[in-house]
């Protein structure tokens, strides 16, 4: 009898695992579905745990289950290991975000594995609908052939959901800074099997926060002194809108849907790269209108042959106003000015259009049940049409930037799993066509007018071991190739000067970790331990002038960058999660001699104006079962604390300059706290939560300040 209810137990189990995973996988990752039966256990692995003990070496997070706590995925992709994320102030405001040492273009962001691109210029991490994502994977340093893409630091790429079922997801939120957030996101199924799945998303904030310690005039005391001042001119207001329709499931394909969106972005300019430069009028305003098709097929013309192609075309134009005969101060008081605000040139109203196109074509064929072969391909069209209504001297210019991308690979998989193995190769066909002249002693335009094209290869290798469950390591390399992009080489308009004279990136990647999980019980322990290398040539890196609140991008002949990290992750009884990690990122230039033969004053210096050693740590705890006697059975009470820290890094090189005197970025270190509570099965739900709970002045990106304490309040139906 006893062995008659074991059976029928594990038949269940089973039952119940194909039902929630769709398919029985040999080689999957860390447990998300357990189920008790008497004595058996079943379990089966996430996607994103999939992800992480995989070959390469990528985090993965899960946003599904936190969804109703976020207002940003910005914020939590912050919080992972070897990644940060610096902002140059509040809402909307310009970020970079960094790979293990590697930062600005030589990161690529993906949506569905197709270039983020293609929504518009002004759709970033910040302002993304969060209830349309599923998870996010960030590739370090090696990327995958089927992204096609010439990242050469690593690749965010967004995994939107793909219900099969009608549903709609509503949240609304607000904070403060006078911060509003607010997401749609739904299907709807047609009897005659028709999908139409809406997306909209709206941000907007005042960001009318307090500047501590500011310069401002003293009348009386007839000099600058220190002051407490509220930002007054940093307005930011982004729409999304997106509507895709197809159909999934037919002989003729798997899915196959068409797409129109539309992007609008408009963001007043409160500072220029330093914040002692104060902008009170001028603006930037975007729009975007997109339309697009994907294709997916198994069984494409052969039996083992899958395929998967998309084609999109963006319009992009973006108008930089700066027309104010005026110059401000931190009071919100001027004086009349007969040049610009932002560089203190001449008066502009400066179009740019960036038409973008992109086609992709991913092919897999699988050889047997332990080999895979994928053919990939994309090409990438940007154009870049200037104008300006008000600055006459302004020569128009139509700049053009293009690329193809070949990758193969080939994919083992041996020991059920265990063991597997990655190969691929890529090329790089890379076109510039450059008309844009002015400011040619800055921009180096005159000596790199014309077109040109130039091929690269590149490649590189991936393997996994599991010797155990607690213990496993994987390996990977990659040579990648980098051309510069348009903000690299044509600037933004506003506060970042074109360098035509920049050169391709190249770098030598590799990475090594061990990771396992321990399980007791109702405890589990996952860790990972990774260590990298990059070799970089002709590193490009963004440079200061303080004075006129500028950058542009250069090019550092050799930068070594070598690090470590590691990541704990503890649950208990699913009630319990604890994460903390640690990074450290030694990014040295190593040019021991100048162009004239002399010897470099920065040899071996540590490339300044980057976060090199940093923390984060997480704990949350669901208190549904303590005070369920009054709380509905289906709900649930989480209640979380988010710490970061950051060590402090100087603003310039470290050899110029007197040591005391030298600008450096402050160590960072906050607090934050969340509530979560959801009721019905997640059907309702209501967060609050507190950034910098201890409102401590923290700067960021080139030290400009970054809000002090602030408080949101998110509210969301599900209804499905």
């Amino acid at each position: 009898m006893e062995l008659n209810i074991r059976m029928v137990s594990v038949i269940l189990a089973m039952l119940f695992f194909l039902n929630v995973n769709g398919q029985v996988k040999h080689h999957s990752g860390m447990l998300r579905d357990s189920v008790m039966l008497q004595t058996v256990e079943v379990t089966g692995k996430s996607k994103t745990q999939r992800l992480r003990e995989g070959a390469l070496a990528v985090n993965a997070i899960d946003i599904r289950s936190i969804v109703s706590s976020i207002n940003s995925i910005s914020s939590i992709i912050d919080q992972t290991a070897g990644v940060k994320i610096r902002e140059e102030g509040g809402i909307g405001s310009d970020f970079d975000l960094s790979i293990n040492g590697m930062n600005g273009s030589s990161v690529r962001y993906f949506i569905d594995g197709v270039p983020m691109d293609t929504k518009g210029s002004g759709l970033t991490l910040a302002n993304l609908p969060v209830s349309m994502i599923d998870h996010v994977e960030i590739y370090k340093g090696v990327v995958p052939t089927w992204l096609c893409s010439d990242a050469l630091g690593g690749a965010v790429n967004i995994v939107t959901q793909r219900k099969k079922n009608n549903y709609l997801d509503v949240s609304y939120g607000f904070g403060s800074f006078h911060t509003h957030k607010a997401d749609i996101n739904g299907q709807y199924v047609f009897k005659n099997g028709l999908i139409v799945r809406p997306t909209f998303g709206l941000n907007f904030s005042k960001n009318d926060y307090m500047m501590k310690g500011v310069e401002v005039w003293d009348e009386t005391a007839r000099k600058y002194l220190s002051s407490n001042r509220r930002r007054f001119h940093d307005d930011y207001l982004s729409i999304i809108g997106q509507v895709e329709m197809g159909v999934t499931d037919k002989s003729w394909a798997d899915e196959f849907f068409v797409s129109a969106s539309y992007q609008q972005v408009k963001k007043d300019l409160q500072t220029g790269q330093v914040q002692t430069r104060v902008i009170g009028m001028a603006d930037r305003q975007s729009k975007s209108w997109s339309v697009g098709a994907r294709y997916q097929k198994h069984h494409f013309l052969l039996d083992d042959l899958s395929a998967n192609f998309s084609f999109s075309h963006t319009w992009d134009h973006s108008i930089t106003t700066d027309t104010a005969h005026r110059q401000y101060d931190w009071n919100g008081e001027y004086i009349k000015s007969t040049r610009n605000e932002i560089n203190g040139r001449a008066f502009s109203r400066r179009h740019f259009k960036r038409p973008l196109t992109i086609a992709r074509a991913d092919l897999n064929y699988r050889i047997s049940d332990a080999h895979l072969l994928n053919l990939s391909y994309q090409l990438q069209r940007t154009g870049n049409d200037r104008r300006d209504d008000v600055d006459e001297s302004f020569v128009p210019a139509n700049d053009v930037l293009a690329k193809h991308i070949i990758g193969l690979a080939y994919n083992q998989s041996f020991l059920d799993g265990r063991l597997y193995n990655t190969f691929f190769l890529k090329d790089y066909v890379n076109y510039l066509s450059v008309e844009q002249t002015d400011l040619a002693f800055i921009t180096d335009s005159r000596d790199n007018m014309g077109s040109n094209t130039k091929n690269s290869f590149g490649g590189g290798v991936g393997s996994k071991f599991e010797i155990l469950p607690e213990l496993a390591v994987k390996a990977s390399y990659e040579h990648s190739v980098r051309l510069p992009l348009a903000r690299e080489l044509l600037g933004n308009g506003t506060t970042i000067y074109a360098n035509l004279g920049l050169k391709p990136e190249q770098s030598d990647n590799l990475n090594l970790g061990l990771f396992g999980t321990f399980r007791t019980g109702l405890h589990s322990l996952y860790y990972e331990v990774n260590g990298f290398l990059r070799f970089v040539d002709n590193y490009i890196q963004p440079q200061i002038t303080e004075k006129e609140g500028m950058m542009q991008y250069t090019n550092e002949p050799a930068v070594h960058i070598k690090g470590l990290e590691g990541e704990v992750r503890y649950n208990w009884n699913r009630r319990l999660h604890v994460v903390g990690n640690m990074s450290w990122q030694d990014a040295r230039n190593r040019q021991r001699y100048k162009t004239d033969g002399k010897p470099s004053a920065i040899f071996n210096n540590r490339v300044p104006n980057r976060p090199w050693l940093f923390a984060n740590a997480e704990v949350q705890y669901d208190f549904a079962r303590e005070i369920s006697h009054l709380l509905p059975l289906t709900s649930h009470l989480y209640v979380g604390l988010d710490y970061q820290w950051v060590h402090w890094f100087y603003l310039s090189w470290e050899s110029y300059g007197a040591k005391d005197s030298k600008a450096r970025i402050p160590e960072k270190s906050i607090l934050g706290a969340n509530v979560t509570y959801s009721w019905c099965k997640d059907r309702y739900s209501v967060s609050l939560d507190c950034q910098n709970l201890f409102d401590q002045t923290v700067y960021d990106n080139y030290k400009l300040q970054k809000p002090g304490r602030s408080f949101f309040v998110k509210l969301r139906l599900l209804l499905q």
